[in-house]
Formats: C-alpha cells, structure tokens, sequence
C-alpha cells in the first residue's frame, strides 16, 4: 500500500471514530444526547401489548403487558418517565383490507389517547400477522413451551414487531 493511500486510510479511520465517539459519549451524557422514545401499542381487547425504542429511535424492545383497567394510569407515568413524544398504535385490518372486529375499540381507544395526551403524535400501523409472528419468533428463540402460553408475551412482543415496522418504514 503506498502512503497516499495509507494516509487516506487512515483519514477516514479518524472519521469513523470521531463519529463513534460522539454516539458513545452521547449515550454515556444522556444530557447530551436527549431523543425522546417511540411507544409501540398493541391494542386488545383484555390485554394491551407495549414496546418502546432505544433513545436514538432505532430498535424496539417488548416493555409489557398491562391490562385494560390499569392502562391509562400506566400510561401517563410511561409517558412523564420515558419522555415519550410518539405512539404507534397497532391497526387491525382483515386479509381483504377491511376493518375487524376491535377496530372500533382501537379507534375509540386512539380518540381517547389523543385526547387525554395532546402532545403525542400518534400514528397507526397494520398489526395484520403480528401474533403470528410474535409466536414463531418465541419458538425460534428457544423460548419454554409455559412461557409461550403467557398470551401476555405475544402481545408484548407483537407491539414491538409493529413498532419495529413502523421504524424501517419510516427510514
């Protein structure tokens, strides 16, 4: 290698750790690196599966499952702690595109959300495939056949794969 070519190397050496440091320190200076977190919501009819993104709104991760009675509650303190500014709510929609059976339920549920929370943008994601995806993704992992009867962890993990979508599609 000659040493044009060494010294171009290494010039963009520096720039990828110069671009590395500031991810680093801003995740170790939270201060420095404040982005507020995307709620992904998986909206039932018994239970409510929440996920929520890393600060820097690219990966989302299963937070919970909470029931129907204690949600705004729960809410109003994720919102105040995780300085949330979105909210992905999942949209159930049938194979032909119409709506389905908790349509109305979600539609009401997004109505009261915005209502009580104005400063949220709230967006609506296709949830069509996200149970099913949620199951084969525990049996992949290996997950106990006891643990993959929680239905609590399917809804959990199905709002994270709707707000894992919602993420890539909005890159």
């Amino acid at each position: 290698m000659n040493k044009a070519r060494l010294a171009q190397a290494l010039i963009q050496i520096g720039h990828l750790l110069f671009i590395w440091s500031k991810i680093v320190g801003a995740y170790s200076h939270p201060e420095i690196f404040d982005m507020s977190k995307i709620l992904g919501i998986d909206y039932g009819t018994v239970r409510v599966g929440l996920a929520l993104t890393d600060s820097a709104q690219i990966i989302a991760a299963p937070l919970t499952t909470v029931e129907r009675k204690v949600l705004w509650d729960y809410l109003g303190k994720l919102i105040e702690r995780e300085k949330i500014s979105v909210v992905v709510v999942g949209e159930a929609k049938r194979l032909n595109g119409e709506a389905s059976e908790i349509t109305k339920l979600q539609l009401e549920f997004v109505g009261a959300l915005a209502k009580r929370f104005p400063q949220l943008v709230i967006h609506r994601e296709n949830e069509m495939f996200t149970s099913k995806m949620a199951t084969q993704s525990m049996l992949i992992s290996g997950m106990k056949k006891s643990e993959r009867q929680v239905k609590g962890n399917v809804d959990m993990i199905s709002a994270a794969i709707l707000l894992q979508s919602f993420l890539d599609r909005s890159k």
